[in-house]
């Protein structure tokens, strides 16, 4: 029916004959003369009717937004002073011959030819409509061409494409399993997987030593703005090669495909070592486009009489930091209660601040409620150790670690942002020697990614203290966003069954849940590592949105249901009978 896209369109057309399909983007009617903008994915192309044309004239007379078109006509030159430059097909124009209304269209719920507020129930709602603006269209097919560039990646590297069930066996990585019932095995469910994680493995053991997969994943937890119950994965796994050249293909892979989409070329991505990045970030995911720091001032108040600090600077499991904020003097009263009221989110229980409003002033040009409970020696030294400058702020953390770290690390991105203190447009790096393990509320230890990830010591070390011991694992971060995460796995059954007592999975357990993984261990598996590249996020972060939702066809609100489809909904009695289930306190059933 067609024979180019709208947006394909350009000058080496002109004078040709060209059919066009789409939507009515605009109609207007100028002194007898209709102008159409005729719309597909590809872009948009100015269609002209006049009264020459008397039956396409009419029709055209009658034809709204959003109506389904075709379009026979002549390409030409726009007249000289009607080139729109902001748009590709703004030289030419097609004169119209004919005109076909393949179907009509109700009023739409949300304007597509301007930019309009519009809730994101009603998009979410109306998606197939919201999706047919160009700057949504654009989004889904950016995101095709990033997969098709990992993919061409991959394959010439000798990775392969390789599919892994999505009907598989509950297991414990984190979060909650979408549990799918069997009909054919009462009261047995499948699980849809949170990851590929136990079939790549199992893969490595098959010999098939470079796989990977554009993968679904599913995980029943509360969501974020870059979270959602399914969720695409780049998921891949190499037998025979260690961290460091795992981290070297990958990071090729992102560079490769940063510079082929956007051009942009990254230089060599930096390494930081967890332990570095918490104590100058307080995050594993610093964002590097920002300069400032986390100081520890620990020692310097340990003497003190001010007790929130001397108290946390006195205590092993506390930490006391100061964020010196450049021409952070300028912020108000009301904006620094704001900051207080921002890092409480994170338990901390205050937010003390030092505005240094003239140096040379000595301790007179400082104010703050807490320096008399400092001391003009401290607060010298404090001056000297931060490097502070008149009109700086200086923010200061004091509490449990734990605290302190998510609490003056979130404050540093804000304060940056408001500040406009982002020096540049990317900062990638990779994040370094994990703890294997930390404590959950309760003092057990769980995985700090999962319990397959091999340590990086041997095992008498690692029985020894596992509390200490490091992992070898590696995470992707970009603009303070973690892109991936990945780790050498454990090939040997002794010491993944030493993980799991540590973990207090006992020997039952571990072999109801996780017998065929360590059956393929024992049958001669190699040496093997992966990581795993959240897709949505990459595409969020190169198109620069501001939600994975943004980026996703059909996505799951905040509280993971579908507003297009009205899902999850309400099954029959009779399929819930056929699965041997029950409802508690069903009020209704169809």
């Amino acid at each position: 029916m067609r024979s180019h896209y709208c947006g394909e369109l350009n000058e080496s057309h002109v004078d040709g004959e060209v059919s066009l399909c789409g939507w009515v983007h605009r109609r207007r009617d100028h002194g007898g003369v209709i102008f159409l903008d005729v719309r597909d994915r590809e872009g948009i192309a100015q269609v002209v009717y006049d009264p020459d044309s008397k039956e396409s004239f009419a029709i055209a007379e009658g034809v709204r937004n959003e109506y389904v078109i075709q379009i026979k006509g002549k390409v030409r030159l726009r007249p000289e002073g009607t080139i729109n430059q902001d748009m590709p097909t703004g030289r030419i124009e097609v004169l119209g011959k004919e005109l076909i209304i393949l179907n009509s269209a109700k009023t739409p719920p949300m304007q597509l030819d301007e930019y309009s507020e519009v809730g994101e129930d009603v998009r979410l709602h109306y998606r197939y409509i919201d999706l047919r603006r160009p700057e949504m269209a654009e989004k889904l097919r950016f995101r095709s061409k990033v997969a098709n560039t990992v993919r061409n990646f991959l394959d010439s590297n000798g990775f392969l494409d390789i599919e892994t069930p999505l009907l598989t066996k509950a297991t414990p990585e984190g979060a909650r399993d979408y549990l799918v019932p069997s009909r054919t095995h009462p009261n047995r469910f499948f699980a849809l997987p949170q990851s590929p994680q136990l079939f790549k493995q199992i893969l490595m053991a098959s010999g098939m030593d470079r796989y990977y997969q554009i993968a679904k994943c599913f995980r029943d937890e509360d969501l974020r703005a870059d979270r959602q119950p399914e969720f695409t994965q780049i998921d891949v796994e190499v037998s025979f090669m260690d961290e460091y050249q795992i981290m070297e293909i990958m990071e090729e892979m992102i560079r490769h495909t940063f510079k082929s989409l956007l051009g942009i070329e990254f230089e060599k991505f930096p390494r930081l070592s967890h332990a570095e990045a918490m104590r100058r970030f307080g995050s594993d995911k610093p964002d590097l486009r920002i300069d400032l720091e986390l100081i520890d001032i620990a020692e310097l108040m340990k003497s003190v009489e001010f007790k929130v600090f001397s108290g946390p600077a006195n205590d092993a499991g506390s930490r006391v930091v100061a964020l010196r904020v450049p021409r952070g003097g300028s912020l108000t009263r009301k904006v620094i209660d704001e900051y207080t009221d921002f890092v409480g989110i994170y338990g901390a229980r205050g937010l003390a601040w030092i505005k240094v409003n003239d140096l040379d002033a000595g301790i007179e040009g400082l104010q703050s409620p807490i320096i008399k409970f400092l001391g003009e020696e401290v607060v010298n030294s404090l001056i000297s150790i931060l490097g502070a400058e008149t009109g700086d702020i200086i923010f200061f953390g004091a509490d449990k670690t734990k605290i302190v770290n998510e609490a003056m690390g979130a404050l540093r991105i804000k304060v940056a942002e408001d500040l406009n203190l982002i020096n540049c447009e990317w900062a990638p790096l990779w994040v370094v020697d994990f703890p294997m393990f930390e404590e959950d509320g309760e003092g057990n230890l769980t995985s700090l990614h999962h319990p397959f990830t091999s340590p990086t010591c041997d095992a008498e070390a690692f029985e020894k203290d596992p509390k200490a011991a490091l992992s070898r694992a590696y995470d992707m971060v970009l603009n303070g966003t973690e892109l991936g995460g990945g780790s050498i796995r454990i090939n040997q059954p002794a010491v993944q069954e030493t993980v799991f007592e540590v973990l207090g999975i006992g020997e039952e357990e571990a072999q109801e849940k996780f017998g065929f993984l360590l059956d393929a261990l024992s049958y001669g598996c190699p040496p093997h590592g992966g990581i795993a590249f959240g897709f949505d996020r990459l595409i969020m972060l190169m198109t620069g949105s501001s939600s994975i939702r943004e980026v996703i066809a059909f996505p799951k609100t905040q509280s993971a249901s579908c507003p297009l489809t009205d899902a999850p909904g309400l099954v029959s009695t009779r399929q819930l009978r056929e699965l041997s289930i029950r409802l508690r306190d069903q009020k209704s059933s169809s």
